[in-house]
This record gives structure tokens, sequence and C-alpha cells, in this order.
């Protein structure tokens, strides 16, 4: 009787056309590389920067206050009870050691002894005591007599410290909910940054805008590109911060941010992209950080907002689809379309290349040749052409005849 038996499936990998084989490494590479392009700043903001075997910790408590705002809010309100509740501890075990130092705790139910605090029996009740007298809440129940001169002295001196304690800790609660951050969130910056033409140059861009009704005072704008460089003389800087002109010598830079804006950076010789074409921009890993600084209308704090752009997120032969209509009596902005964007006819070649282009097609035509003969090297005897010289010849016969002509007319006239 014959068995079924069950035998190894073999799967064959299709084969692949020779082109797919050939453009596959250069697909994962491509891949590879997209993945391995870490950010300085993300989008949101946040540096991406972490501070590690940092050995003088001593320096934070140099600086306490900055130390407490910038903590989180959890160790904040953490640290703002355990402040309070240890000082509250503390003078209230003085008090209680100013008592039983004294006898009062022996004598409580001697209505002839006089003690320092009136109806202080124990420890609770001296830190009851303690509360009271540092947060000036006064009950009446429990009074400081004027037969106790360090009790007099302890009070002075926790009414002292704990209008130090007030101010510092009030005062850290106040600047930590009084901080612009989470005004910088209604400051949104366009998901790509684009390159393509305007007025005839190159120019990259992108576009800013203000969500609140509650202006930026103030405002300015600038930018950064962040890319490694490497020195002539070999020394590599990682992370090499260059600047982005985005109309600093027009004052384009200082904005009126009432609704959205683009910013507009012209390529020109002095910008980092230069000689950066749309084919060299996919192979470039660098970075472009945007900062927006501006004073918040209703506190008058500065705020600041960052987002960044990798060269994945520049997109050239593109612009942003408009977002601001005109209503009955008013403008209209539609943040739907913010981060839209459309292509457009684009140069594909880099700034520098354009601008050599333009350049030879506005040369007139006799200097473009006279360029082309220098190049071949040829003297400038031979680039003269005989009609040029037969030329230079009648020129100089007419000028010696004028020159003769007008010494005769000088000399009749002196005759005369």
């Amino acid at each position: 009787m014959e068995q079924d038996v069950e035998s190894p499936a073999i799967i064959r990998q299709p084969k692949l056309p020779k082109q797919a084989r050939e453009d596959l490494p250069k697909q994962l590479a491509e891949i590879d590389r997209t993945k391995k392009i870490q950010r300085y700043v993300q989008k949101d903001g946040k540096c991406n920067v972490h501070h590690g075997n940092v050995r003088e910790t001593y320096r934070y408590l140099t600086d306490i206050f900055t130390t407490l705002v910038d903590l989180k809010w959890r160790f904040n309100l953490f640290i703002f009870v355990l402040v309070y509740t240890v000082t509250w501890l503390f003078f209230g075990f003085m008090w209680w050691l100013i008592a039983y130092l004294r006898g009062d705790l022996d004598h409580l139910a001697d209505n002839q002894w006089t003690p320092c605090v009136n109806n202080l029996n124990g420890f609770v009740s001296a830190f009851l005591f303690s509360i009271e007298t540092e947060t000036t809440i006064g009950y009446g129940y429990r009074v400081i007599t004027d037969k106790c001169p360090e009790g007099i002295v302890l009070l002075l001196v926790q009414s002292v410290l704990g209008s130090i304690v007030n101010a510092f800790m009030v005062g850290c609660m106040f600047v930590k909910i009084s901080q612009p951050k989470k005004r910088a969130e209604t400051l949104v910056f366009s998901t790509n940054a684009v390159i393509s033409m305007r007025d005839g140059r190159l120019c990259l861009m992108f576009r800013v805008g203000d969500l609140r009704n509650s202006h930026i005072v103030e405002a300015s704008i600038r930018a950064k590109l962040i890319k490694s460089k490497q020195t002539k003389e070999g020394e590599f800087i990682p992370l090499n911060q260059t600047d982005i002109n985005v109309g600093y010598n027009t004052g384009d830079d200082r904005l009126f941010l009432v609704s959205p804006l683009i910013i507009c950076h012209e390529i020109n010789q002095n910008s980092p992209f230069w000689e950066i074409s749309q084919a060299n921009l996919a192979k470039e890993e660098l970075e472009i950080v945007v900062i927006l600084e501006g004073m918040v209308e209703a506190t008058g704090m500065t705020c600041q907002a960052r987002s960044s752009y990798v060269s994945s997120e520049i997109k050239w032969g593109y612009r942003f689809t408009p977002v601001l209509t005109l209503e009955d009596g008013f403008y209209e902005v539609d943040y739907n379309s913010f981060h839209d964007i459309y292509e457009t006819n684009t140069p594909p070649c880099s700034a520098k290349e354009l601008f050599d282009m333009t350049n030879r097609a506005r040369l007139p035509l006799t200097w473009s040749l006279a360029s082309k003969l220098s190049q071949q090297g040829l003297p400038e005897s031979e680039q003269e052409g005989p009609e040029t010289k037969t030329s230079k010849e009648k020129e100089g016969k007419n000028q010696q005849t004028e020159r003769n002509g007008d010494i005769a007319n000088i000399e009749s006239e002196s005759k005369v």
C-alpha cells in the first residue's frame, strides 16, 4: 500500500530583472541612510542633545532657583510641600523644646504657672502653633506670653525665615506657571520647506503662523544650517552651525505675524546652498533649524519656538498653497491648507549653475565670439580680420586729415 509522505516544500524566489537587481542595493542603501539621519532639533522644538558625564554637579546648586524652575511639575510640587513641612516641623520642635526645658509640660494643671505659650501641652500643639505663626493665621487659642524671652526671639526668627521661604517658593511657582513654553505650542511651522524660483532666483522657503488672536510682539525669525564639515587642515567639525540669511540685511526677518508668512532665503553667492542641486540635495546630510522669537503680548515674557527640516523634508520644485482669502469685510486664514504645497517648474541645477547660464545668455554676440577665440589661444593680431584692420586704417587716416585741417586753420587765424 502506498503512503503519502509529506516532502518539504521548496519555495523559489522569483528571479528579478537585471536592472531591478542592480537598483535594489542602492534602494536599500538609501533606506538605511534615511533611517540613520539623526535630528539635532525635533519637529516640536525639543533639542535632541543629552548632557552626560557632568561631574561638576554643584554648579546646579549655585543657581538653585533656575534648577527648581527647570524641574518637572511633579518634582517641583514635591519640593514645595517638603520645604513647608520641614520648616513647620523644625520650628514646632523648637517650640516644644522650649516648653520642655522651661518645665511648662510639667505644670499643665497649675494655674499659677506662666508658660511660654498658653495651651501648649505637647508636640502636636507645638506643631500647630508653628503653622499658625508662620502662616500668620492667629486663631487666638495658643498665644505667646511676655515672660518668655527665648520664645520671643524664636518668634522673630520664624517670622523672618518664613517670609523668606514664602518669597522663594511662591516666586518659584509663579515663574513656573507663567513660563511661555506653552505659548510656543500655538506657533506652527510648515511640515516641509520648499525650493523654487522667485523673482528669477532660486529661493528656500518655509511658512510660519500663529494660531492665537493675541499676537507675538517684536517677532523675529532666524535659521541655522547644521552640517558636519572638514576643514582644509583635516579637522572634522561635527554639527557645524552656519547662518542662513532670511532677511537680516533688509529687515525681513522682523515679522508682523498676524497671518501666516512665507519666510524666504535667497540662494546667492553667500548662501550655503549655492552649489547644491536637486540631485545633490537628496544625498546631503544636513538639517535646517528655524527659530522664531518674540514677546508674549499678554505677559511681556520672551517666547521661542523651534523646528527643523532635514534634507528629505526639503522639497525641490514646489510652492506653498495660498491660505489667505478676502471675505466680506475681513481676511480669513484657512489652516487646513497651511502645510499644502504644489509642484511648479523649477530648474534642477544649482543656483551657481543657473547664474552662469544666465550670464552666458546675456553676453553679446561679439563678446562671445571673442571669448571663444581667446579660449582657442589665438593672438590678438590673428583674431582681427582683414576688414577690421582696413577699417582701423581708414579711421586713422581720417583722424590725421582732421588734425592737419585744424592746424592749417589755426595758422591762418594767427596771420590775420
